[in-house]
């Protein structure tokens, strides 16, 4: 009875308003913060470099930025680039990387405003997101509570099934292991480290996500390096691909479509997600852009990087040939065994295991902050979230339900509707925070946010937390 409403609401969100409305809002922001992800690139690396923990309310930008790739960089990055690659052609991964380049500005701007108006809540801990901003900034807190209502449903409950489920079909493919066994071995590691709360989760994402990332992406340049003299031919095949001007692939309209959906999926910018996690974060510089800058850097390193990676890997391996079946996890494991033999389909379902696991923990820390604005943050709520996520992983891994699968993308397309009207509702405020940066470091100054500059904000935003000099 449900599965009409449900599918008619994906055909709304994901056919038009999230596709068309996340790529608008993003040349939106681009262009009304004068290209500031391009022109302060070196800033990204700059407020992350420089992290400081001295003000133990919150946890590191690095480690702020480690925890949102550990969401970001999910099954998507390995098995959704193949899918966008088998149903749209190399030109998939053109307009894959233009998604996330408009998607920084967007990702900086949510960011920013979910720093500004974080909370400490009742441990002294920092809190916030895009509830927070939605309530305070725009004076609508029933638009927060049902965003968090559906942050909770889709990233805290089903899409961890989602990730297990891909962790539990690479294992049983690679390994021949028991799906329900690995569902209960992984809703173990994923207790382990959601117990910790969200700084737990931080402390295993600096860890695990730099070496995941990074041994991943060795793998990817070594095999651009065996190739190099085919690479710019290859990339050549993306831009003609991405303009119908090969024969090859989905033409411009199948390229664009499924480059642009891929992208999101992956980069998640604009969708209200990461910035969860950004207003956790002790900023250093000690103002609300540089956590926007930190987690535009995100965006960067999961599309471009990443993504990118995958796409060349499966390029470059040659098993990309009409009339092939091969898509998705497969695809990509095929590519990988072509360039490293027989150990490549290990290697992609290890990898597989990394990237979904880190989702899944990276996941939880949305749901907590969404949690608190619900007024659950105390101990026995979150310990029902945190055992419902572990029977998620479990199911997940031995069942796929499309019509739940189908309720969690209608609960993000609603969440990242409701973020993307906010974030423009609240755009003045971003341009007057990106301007004060950007000023100040023009000036030769350390960039300080000073809240009586903005009397605007009285009322608003915690003036405990932004009257100091600095965190320390």
């Amino acid at each position: 009875m449900l599965d009409p409403i449900i599918n008619f609401l994906n055909d709304i969100f994901w056919g038009y308003v999230l596709v068309y409305g996340l790529i608008a809002v993003g040349l939106f922001f681009t262009i009304r913060l004068r290209f500031v992800q391009f022109l302060h690139f070196g800033e990204m690396f700059r407020a992350v470099v420089g992290s400081k923990a001295n003000d133990k309310a919150g946890i590191t930008p690095f480690q702020a930025l480690c925890t949102s790739l550990a969401s970001r960089v999910g099954t998507g990055n390995l098995a959704g680039v193949a899918v966008a690659l088998y149903l749209g052609g190399p030109g998939a991964i053109f307009w894959m990387w233009v998604v996330a380049l408009l998607g920084m500005a967007t990702a900086y701007s949510e960011s920013t405003l979910a720093q500004l108006y974080k909370i400490k809540n009742q441990n002294g801990d920092y809190r916030g997101g895009p509830a927070f901003y939605i309530a305070r900034g725009l004076k609508a807190p029933w638009a927060g509570a049902l965003f968090s209502v559906c942050l909770i449903l889709a990233f805290g409950l089903v899409f961890n099934a989602v990730q297990a489920n891909s962790i539990a079909d690479a294992a049983a493919g690679a390994f021949g292991f028991d799906k329900l066994w690995v569902g209960i071995a992984l809703a173990v590691l994923t207790g382990i480290v959601i117990f910790g709360g969200i700084r737990g989760v931080a402390y295993v994402s600096q860890v695990v996500v730099p070496i995941m990332a990074g041994i991943y992406l060795l793998v990817a340049l070594w095999v651009v390096a065996m190739h190099i003299t085919e690479v710019p031919d290859m990339l050549g095949l993306i831009v003609r691909s991405a303009f119908g001007l090969e024969a090859a692939g989905g033409g411009i309209a199948g390229a664009m479509l499924n480059g642009v959906k891929r992208g999101l999926f992956s980069n998640e910018a604009g969708m209200g997600s990461a910035p969860n996690i950004a207003a956790v974060a002790t900023p250093d510089p000690h103002h609300p852009s540089s956590q926007g800058f930190v987690q535009a850097l995100g965006v960067f390193i999961d599309t471009i990087l990443v993504c990118t990676a995958t796409a060349l890997l499966i390029l470059l391996s040659g098993v990309m040939v009409p009339g092939s079946e091969l898509t998705g996890t497969p695809l990509t494991q095929a590519a990988m065994t072509v360039h490293i033999g027989g150990f490549g389909n290990a290697f992609i379902a290890i990898a597989i295991f990394f990237f979904a696991f880190t989702s899944i923990i990276g996941n939880y820390t949305y749901a907590e902050n969404a949690m608190t604005f619900l007024k659950l943050g105390n101990f026995p709520a979150l310990t029902v979230l945190r055992l419902a996520a572990m029977g998620m992983v479990i199911w997940g891994s031995v069942e796929t339900v499309a019509t739940v699968f189908n309720a969690a993308d209608a609960s993000m397309g609603l969440m990242a509707t409701i973020n993307l009207i906010a974030i423009v509702l609240l755009s003045g405020t971003v341009a007057k925070l990106t301007k004060d940066y950007v000023d100040q470091r023009k000036a030769g100054k350390v960039p300080t946010f000073q809240a009586s500059d903005y009397p605007e904000l009285d009322g608003k935003i915690d003036h405990s937390i932004w009257n100091r000099q600095d965190p320390g």
